[in-house]
Formats: C-alpha cells, sequence, structure tokens
C-alpha cells in the first residue's frame, strides 16, 4: 500500500520505511518554534526537565509576534524572558522588534521551512507551512521544551483527507474563499486530528500566496496539519530562499485516504465567515448591507503583499466609510517596505487607513484594534469565536482581502465589485 506526502515525512523523520494511521511514532524535528505567548511557558519547562542546551542553535526560532510592540509591562517581561533565553542559547534565529514579523509568514519568506520538513510550533497556525510541502503542526508549550531540548517530537500518524478542487475561479475568489467554503461544509471538527491534504486543477493553478492561506485555516476545521503537493509553484517560491536541504515528496497514486471530497470552484462566489464560527459560512451577497465599524486587512492568514495588493487596488482614490475604522497590518517588514516602495501604504493612508508595523495584534484580541461591546468587524484574520477580537458581546466576519477592503469603503459587508471602478 502506498503513503501520502503526510506519511511519507513521517517515515523519513522517524527512521521508518513506512508508517500508517493511529502508528505511535518519535520523529527528528527540523523546526521547533515558539512565540511572545507560548515561548517563557516553554522556556520554563525547557529548565525544569534539567535541559541546559538547545538540540541546535540554527532549529530552535523564537518570534515576538503577538502582543509586540509590546502593549503593556506584562507582555514587556514575557519578550525579556524570550530575548534572554535566546541570547544565552546563541540562537541563530530570534527577530527582534524591528526586523521580525508575523511568524507564520517570516519563516517562509526567509527560506527558514521547505518542502519535506516536519516543523512544530507553540502555535495552533503552524499548519501553514504545508503549503510548501511540509508537515507542519502546532503543539503546546511543554512539547516545545521537549523538542528544544531533544529535537523529537512523540505523534500519532493521522488518518488522510483528500480534498479535490476543480474549475476556474470566479472574479475576487482566492484561497480564503476556498478554505472558507471548505470549513463550512465540513464544519470545525470535520477533519479532527487528521491531514488535509489539497489537490486538483484549481490548487495547481493556486498562488503560493492563497496555499498559504488554506493551510493556515487547517486547524479551523480541526486537522492535524494542511498539506499541499509540491509543484513548479513550490519551487519557485523556495528557488532563491532555500539552497539545498528540501525534500519533494508526492503522495502514491495507490495511497490510503480516509474520505475524499470534491469541490467546483466555479460555483463558489467571495465567502464569509458569520459570527461566531469559522463553519459559519456563507456567500457574501447574502450578508450584503450588514454594517461594520472596523475592517482589519492583515495577520498570518491574509496580510502578504499579495493581500496588500487586492485591497491597496480597491481602496486606491477612494475613502474609508465615515462610520468605519481601517486597520492594514503588513506581515513582515519585508512587505511593509516592499508594499511603502509600491505605493501600496500611501493609498491606505491617504483613503484615511491607520497601518501599522507587523504584529498579530487585533487577530487575537491583544492590542491595535481590541473591539468595544457590541462592535463589528470584518477581518482577514482566522478566528471569530465569541470574545476573539475583543469584547464578548462584539462580532467578527471572517472574509478575504477584497472583500475587507471594498467593505471598510461601503462602510457595510459587500461585495468587491460594489465598489471597484468599472
Amino acid at each position: 500500500m502506498g503513503m501520502t506526502i503526510t506519511e511519507k515525512i513521517l517515515a523519513a523523520h522517524s527512521g521508518m520505511a513506512e508508517v500508517v494511521p493511529g502508528e505511535i511514532i518519535n520523529a527528528r524535528v527540523d523546526i521547533a518554534l515558539g512565540n511572545d505567548i507560548t515561548a517563557p511557558l516553554a522556556i520554563q519547562a525547557f529548565g525544569e526537565i534539567g535541559a541546559t542546551t538547545v538540540f541546535d542553535k540554527n532549529k530552535v526560532i523564537l518570534v515576538p509576534d503577538h502582543f509586540t510592540p509590546n502593549k503593556d509591562i506584562q507582555s514587556a517581561e514575557q519578550c525579556r524572558v524570550m530575548r534572554a533565553f535566546a541570547r544565552e542559547q546563541q540562537l541563530t534565529h530570534y527577530f527582534e522588534v524591528g526586523r521580525m514579523g508575523i511568524e507564520h509568514a517570516l519563516l517562509p519568506e526567509l527560506g527558514l521551512v521547505g518542502p519535506g520538513y516536519l516543523v512544530i510550533g507553540a502555535d495552533s497556525h503552524t499548519c501553514t507551512y504545508g503549503a510548501l510541502g511540509a508537515f507542519a503542526t502546532g503543539v503546546g508549550s511543554t512539547d516545545l521544551a521537549a523538542a528544544m531540548a531533544t529535537g523529537e517530537i512523540w505523534l500519532r500518524v493521522p488518518e488522510q483527507i483528500k480534498f479535490v478542487f476543480s474549475g476556474k475561479l470566479l472574479p475576487w475568489v482566492n484561497g480564503k474563499d476556498l478554505i472558507l467554503h471548505t470549513i463550512g461544509a465540513i464544519g470545525v471538527d470535520g477533519a479532527l486530528y487528521k491531514t488535509m491534504e489539497f489537490t486538483g486543477e484549481t490548487i495547481r493553478h493556486l498562488d503560493m500566496s492563497g496555499r498559504l492561506t488554506m493551510a493556515n485555516m487547517a486547524i479551523e476545521a480541526g486537522g492535524k496539519n494542511g498539506i499541499f503537493p509540491p509543484d513548479e509553484i513550490t519551487e519557485a517560491y523556495v528557488r532563491g530562499r532555500m539552497e539545498t536541504g528540501y525534500t519533494l515528496y508526492q503522495s502514491d497514486q495507490d495511497a490510503r485516504y480516509a474520505k475524499v471530497h470534491e469541490y467546483d470552484c466555479s460555483q463558489i462566489e467571495p465567502q464569509v465567515a458569520c459570527p461566531s464560527s469559522p463553519a459559519k459560512v456563507a456567500g457574501v451577497r447574502s450578508l450584503s448591507g450588514i454594517a461594520i465599524d472596523q475592517a482589519v486587512i492583515g495577520s498570518c492568514t491574509n496580510g502578504r503583499l499579495e493581500d496588500l495588493r487586492i485591497a491597496a487596488h480597491i481602496i486606491k482614490g477612494k475613502k474609508v466609510a465615515p462610520d468605519c475604522r481601517l486597520l492594514v497590518i503588513p506581515a513582515t517588514q519585508q512587505i511593509y517596505l516592499q508594499a511603502l516602495r509600491e505605493g501600496l501604504l500611501e493609498a491606505f493612508v491617504e483613503a484615511g487607513a491607520a497601518v501599522s508595523t507587523p504584529t498579530c495584534g487585533p487577530c487575537l484580541g491583544g492590542h491595535m484594534g481590541v473591539l468595544g461591546a457590541g462592535e463589528v468587524a470584518i477581518a482577514t484574520t482566522n478566528r471569530n469565536f465569541v470574545g476573539r477580537m475583543g469584547h464578548p458581546t462584539s462580532q467578527v466576519y471572517l472574509a478575504n482581502p477584497a472583500v475587507a477592503a471594498a467593505s471598510a469603503i461601503k462602510g457595510t459587508i459587500c461585495h468587491p465589485e460594489e465598489v471597484v471602478d468599472k
């Protein structure tokens, strides 16, 4: 019996010829990642187990991105602990404010993760790196501590689900809409502890930005990991970022899948996840006219340069609605700089938007855009649980950058075609 991409990666990293779903393995990790919320707990546990040195200073990566730039004394202390540990361990990859970015955008950008890697991170959206053909999954802080010390992680091999996408995408539809449509179809536990393997004609033509968005939100369907078959688009992305050291795995023709789901993308309009679940999905036209107080374009899901270009195309020459706030947050410093050079940030500021340095910020209700009682936001982020972005009575709608930008201009949720220049 053949194996999937995920099974091949897990087998290779556990020194086995093959693995099967349900099997418990001890696997070697290529990257162990922590941020300013989760790493301090891992560092504490690292000391408690008697560890003194990380397994590889080049493979333990720390990124302060959630509450940075520090919003208060507590967040400053969290980052101080990270900073001291990075210096003590002489970590190669610690990224200070001004040089950092949102971790799941930063690592691919810098070529620190690649095809065939096994990546664990104390953040649920670590699954983002599956867009590159890597096995990547979130773990708890104590698991991160053990991995930092030993370079290994205990895993149960997940079952596999294949998602096959066909058909040409409609205008203003991208990877965010495909993953929202998928989560809406199978539910928030539809892929619980399973691999979500994304394939098909549509996927083969989807750019890396769209793939990163889809893999990022695999966890919102309960997935252990999301993964894409590496292809020419993958190789074009890693070329110049990574010289060597990666492996391109493909699923075998006779690989086992617990389920196969097929979608005709030519029938999918821009999707919006309504409060308070990523699975409560509807077409944008059915929600037209819902008033919003705030729009957020950014996060590890949709803060890449391609996202900002789409938003700026819609916004340029227009104004944010008088009763609406628009926050634009480039995901990394390099994205920020390129957006500046291309005039994207100028378009946002002239429209009346606030542009922030890279941060997770409002996505988790941390800072830079926390919602008050009863306020409504549309965001390109990944979660819209009760209280996710602020007050428990606030509401968050999830959408792609085009929908978020158009809605900010109109002041109500709307299809991009309602505001775009004819």
